[in-house]
């Protein structure tokens, strides 16, 4: 059986996946339990090789991948483009980590004992990734467990199973072992069972889940069940803070870039802008501009810088913040209301905490502006909140902006910058309701593997009875 992804735009049917049940989930995870050793078995630059040739099969698949972001999601072909090049550095990355999954001697008090550490790889991990993001989220999935050894589940997001399949079919070219790289797609109506009956199977160790922080409550529960420890990389509402000695002009470009990049559909997006009283006016006043230059289209005739959203409950979503926050006060400044899924860019000034866009993640794009008194006040507000993923901070002192960035809880801070930022080779996580758990470099080896204590007794043992 099969189920069937259809356009954002036109409504068409644009792909086609099987409709996996259970059963084929658990046979999968049978699968990859049975390819598991001799992948682990293969030495580091061996391991290497293999990553080396999957990042080069995803860049020669540049225009599919292109192609079916269009269609599955509403991309744009520069944000497409960006993805296939982002998983590229991302396996390469994961790559040059096959020989840094390293161990130490530890010094032992016991005469004669030779104590290490060491790690090992787990065995089935999981991967549950997005549609917002789908290469990069993909292979993130999937990259760095590789490299440690592991064998690999991606399961591919119901609303775009086709750009999912494609990184597949990139890893596959590449010579995996049999068993060792595998995709499950299912109707969306059984993604509860399926992703249960996964997480449940005793092959799976370790999961990695990136979405939204409600479904990331379920899956790390689920996981608690059976002690299985798991990655999170959830929700985001992230704060772009512009005090009073801030480039303005360079501050409201990097906002509007965090803010609508993607038609803000990143788990980065800047979602809130907090400008200090000092320079409010005159800053809003630029990104205002700045928005309204920032044109919506059809992603398929590529001449606008964005596209649409991935559909109309977006629509419904973010028309609904804009009413709710017009209502009790709150100006737009920019874009508006929207009757498809090709949205403007929408600004709003003075959002309060009374108003639903001051807390809730919107996920496309629009943008509270949020104004403080004050240095301190500002920080107060990046902090209100439960998310704590990414953020930044404008400032023309340097040392002022560290201080600042150490003060905000999140997982990320970049001090002018935006604070949608990624690197193959960065910890890449967040807290509080953004999850726990880092992807990204070293950071991932600690989670893909297990830190074992081995000893050898080097002369005869003494023993108290």
């Amino acid at each position: 059986m099969f189920f069937e992804r259809l356009s954002p735009i036109t409504g068409l049917v644009v792909s086609s996946a099987t409709a996996m049940s259970t059963a084929d989930a658990r046979a999968l995870a049978d699968r990859a339990a049975a390819g598991f050793g001799a992948w682990a078995d293969m030495g580091p630059n061996a391991r290497r090789a293999v990553l080396g040739r999957a990042a080069d099969a995803l860049e020669q698949r540049r225009d599919e991948f292109v192609q079916a972001m269009s269609e599955e999601v509403g991309a744009t072909a520069g944000w497409a483009m960006f993805n296939v090049m982002l998983a590229a550095s991302m396996t390469r990355e994961a790559a040059a980590l096959t020989t840094r999954i390293g161990g130490e001697v530890i010094p032992s008090d016991k005469p004669g004992c030779l104590a290490m550490s060491v790690r090992e790889p787990v065995g089935v991990v999981l991967g549950i990734a997005p549609w917002n993001a789908p290469i990069i989220l993909g292979v993130r999935a999937i990259a760095t467990p590789l490299a440690c050894g592991n064998a690999v589940i991606l399961k591919a997001s119901e609303l775009c199973p086709r750009t999912h399949e494609l990184i597949i079919e990139a890893f596959a070219a590449a010579g995996f072992p049999e068993g060792v790289v595998n995709l499950v797609t299912n109707d969306p109506k059984d993604a509860g069972e399926v992703v249960g009956a996964l997480i449940d199977h005793p092959a799976v160790r370790r999961i990695n889940f990136t979405g939204s922080t409600a479904v990331g409550r379920i899956v790390a529960r689920r996981c608690a069940e059976h002690l299985k420890p798991c990655l999170l990389e959830l929700g985001g509402k992230a704060p772009l803070l512009v005090l009073e000695d801030a480039n303005l002009e360079q501050a409201a470009k990097a906002a509007a870039f965090g803010a609508f990049m993607n038609q803000g559909q990143i788990c980065m997006s800047t979602e809130r802008i907090i400008p200090v009283a000092a320079i409010a006016e005159e800053f809003t006043r630029v990104f205002a501009d700045k928005a309204r230059a920032m044109k919506s289209g059809d992603p398929r005739e590529g001449s606008t810088p964005l596209g649409a959203v991935v559909d109309r409950r977006t629509v419904e979503h973010v028309n609904g913040l804009i009413d709710d926050a017009v209502s009790m006060g709150a100006r737009v400044l920019a874009g508006g209301k929207a009757r498809d899924v090709i949205m403007p860019a929408t600004v709003i000034d003075g959002v309060t905490p009374r108003m639903r866009l001051y807390r809730e993640e919107s996920f496309g794009p629009i943008v509270a502006i949020i104004r403080a008194a004050d240095e301190a006040e500002a920080i107060r507000l990046a902090n209100d909140s439960e998310y704590g993923l990414s953020a930044a901070v404008f400032t023309g002192d340097a040392a002022r902006g560290l201080r600042v960035a150490r003060q905000i809880r999140s997982g990320m801070c970049h001090i002018n910058g935006p604070t949608v930022h990624d690197e193959a080779q960065m910890p890449f996580g967040g807290v509080g309701a953004s999850g726990y758990g880092r992807f990204g470099g070293a950071a991932g080896i600690d989670q893909f593997t297990e830190l074992r204590w081995i000893t050898i007794e080097t002369v005869a043992g003494q023993f108290p009875i």
